[in-house]
């Protein structure tokens, strides 16, 4: 792996140790066995070859040494960085960078139609300025034989080469409008789904959160379902609907979306609008964190980031620590007091559930938890109640029925005059 530092370290988003060791679970993800690990400060950028000169040569003989097959670059890099990586690196070493490793996971893990379509995308528009790496021989061949027989021995040779080179650049084009075009379909189908869904008065809540930050381990949870998990980044990335219902008997649309990472590539973003639709159109957000990295703060900072640059910032949001089976006993207790509003949860063993849909009830619903005392001669509304709200507790006593009940304000009137 490959990793650079432009400036001062106080001036990074994301330190270099952090984002090397973000790349290494990427390349974990994506099978690849990292051996070593090459960093660089630089104050600029190489415009040739992204390091310095002299690092090159170090990276070539560590290739050499170690024999690797694959180097990894922890930026994106232009199509000059890597024809000129190449060139010095040789062609049976592969470079990559972080933008097409991430393509590579996704195209591993897209399984429904809309994901494979949005992945060939975003993997063709990566692929189309670089096209001309894939005609170098056909430039050397004509340099070659120019060197042999004068100065019109490569015409021959370069006209296949361009010519090639301009028909697969159509057709790269007209696939991309192709897809774009398939993908518009999809969404105009995700709008009068959602038409639908508002005309019917279901709210939709969308799990938002850092990659294996938890999401769909939450999801199955909460919904008896069986979407696929895995400890590894980006287990999901096509989004997923599952309803809920809510102690109240209230129904909700759970959507599972696909997770957040650090420079994340552009060309990713816009072809995936028609998933993160899915996000800027719910009424409620869980903002999933995984409490047991030591990172959550910056997680949480990022996926903020995100939601702002798509139009999602205002809509209302639980914060969610998930994985506090994971931490010390101590630890959960400093969390809340830093994020008060927060609901500490273990998706995997269940702790907290109850909290979480009780907050989601108050969010969504405006449901309130009251503390009420009912005479023995209104035991027809300790029936409504069952029916129409939570019980939390429930105490029958020589003076009266004593609950502790969540509720919803639209419902509060029916028992005013019992608050205690």
């Amino acid at each position: 792996m490959v990793g650079v530092q432009v400036g001062p370290a106080s001036s990074q988003v994301l330190n270099l140790e952090d984002s090397l060791a973000e790349l290494e679970l990427l390349a974990e993800t994506a099978g690849i066995e990292v051996l070593a690990t090459l960093t660089q400060n630089l104050e600029a950028i190489n415009s040739r070859t992204f390091i310095g000169s002299g690092k090159v040569e170090e990276l070539k003989l560590l290739a050499e040494e170690l024999d690797v097959g694959v180097i990894l670059f922890d930026e994106e890099l232009t199509p000059r960085h890597q024809r000129e990586l190449e060139e010095v690196l040789g062609k049976s070493v592969k470079i990559i960078d972080r933008s097409a490793l991430i393509l590579d996971i996704f195209s591993q893990h897209a399984r429904t139609r809309e994901g494979m379509l949005q992945v060939e995308l975003a993997q063709l528009e990566y692929r189309l300025p670089r096209l001309t790496r894939a005609w170098t021989h056909l430039a050397r061949q004509a340099g070659g034989a120019a060197g042999r027989t004068g100065s019109t021995g490569g015409v021959g040779l370069r006209g296949p080469g361009e010519t090639q080179l301009e028909v697969d650049r159509r057709e790269i084009k007209t696939r991309i409008v192709r897809l774009k075009e398939e993908l518009e379909k999809v969404r105009e189908h995700r709008l009068r789904h959602r038409e639908h869904r508002r005309k019917t008065n279901v709210p939709v809540v969308a799990l938002v959160g850092y990659t294996n930050a938890g999401k769909s381990t939450l999801l199955n949870t909460l919904t008896n379902a069986d979407i696929y998990v895995a400890d590894k980044l980006f287990a999901t990335l096509d989004s997923t609907s599952r309803q809920l219902k809510l102690s109240t008997g209230y129904p909700v649309v759970l959507s599972d979306t696909v997770g957040f990472i650090s420079k994340l590539p552009h060309h990713l973003i816009a072809s995936f609008k028609a998933t993160l639709m899915e996000v800027q159109d719910a009424d409620l957000l869980l903002h999933i964190v995984d409490v047991s990295d030591e990172r959550f703060e910056y997680y949480i900072q990022q996926v903020n980031t995100v939601l702002q640059q798509i139009g999602a910032d205002s809509i209302p949001q639980i914060i969610i620590f998930n994985k506090i089976d994971k931490v010390d006993s101590m630890f959960p207790a400093v969390v809340k007091r830093r994020y008060p509003e927060a609901i500490l949860i273990s998706a995997v063993n269940g702790t907290n559930i109850d909290k979480l849909i009780a907050k989601i009830e108050e969010v969504l619903l405006g449901n309130k938890n009251l503390k009420l005392k009912i005479p023995y001669d209104k035991t027809s509304l300790v029936s409504k109640l069952h029916d129409i709200a939570e019980i939390l507790n429930e105490d029958y006593k020589e003076d009266g029925i004593y609950l502790e009940v969540g509720i919803s304000k639209d419902d509060i009137y029916l028992v005013e005059n019992y608050v205690i």
